[in-house]
């Protein structure tokens, strides 16, 4: 029987985040604390600005794309959110979105699962994703779970499952 196996990502669906800006920034326009501070969120080619004049508002600014974003099922991780930073007179808060598991951090994975994981489970670091194997789907769902059940700084997902 052929070895069982999947793929594990930290990918970001861009029409998602593009979605969610949208929606913050569609919010930021009609609140009503936010009328009169100059506050905006757009993108700035691959980063995200967002801008307000006072400290307070640009972080409430984060606040609202922040919370789009687990409305549309993004996790958190993949949020790179700078300081606020004073530019002239305005805010501004520079965030990328974080795709693709570095090398060091694919090597900890595969540590993990080499020393917490059943026995004859297999895990090779390809570019920025990681492929796990193994002869028993169950053992596979053991790794899934024992992943899950940890916290790290980087969002995961599971794909190709076969």
């Amino acid at each position: 029987m052929a070895d069982s196996s999947f793929d594990i990502v930290s990918k970001v669906e861009r029409q998602e985040v593009d979605n969610a800006l949208n929606q913050a920034a569609k919010e930021i326009s009609q609140r009503y604390d936010f009328k009169g501070v100059g506050a905006s969120i757009s993108w700035s080619g691959e980063k995200i600005l967002m801008e307000a004049n006072s400290e307070d508002r640009v972080k409430a600014v984060l606040d609202v794309f922040q919370s789009k974003l687990i409305k549309r099922g993004i996790s958190l991780k993949a949020l790179d959110a700078g300081e606020p930073q004073l530019s002239g007179k305005e805010y501004k808060i520079f965030a990328s979105i974080q795709e693709g598991i570095s090398q060091e951090n694919a090597k900890k994975v595969a540590k993990i699962i080499r020393d917490e994981g059943p026995k004859g489970v297999k895990a090779q670091v390809q570019g920025e994703e990681l492929r796990v194997s193994s002869k028993s789907r169950d053992d596979l769902q053991a790794v899934i779970a024992l992943l899950k059940g940890k916290d790290f700084d980087f969002a995961l997902q599971f794909v190709n499952y076969r």
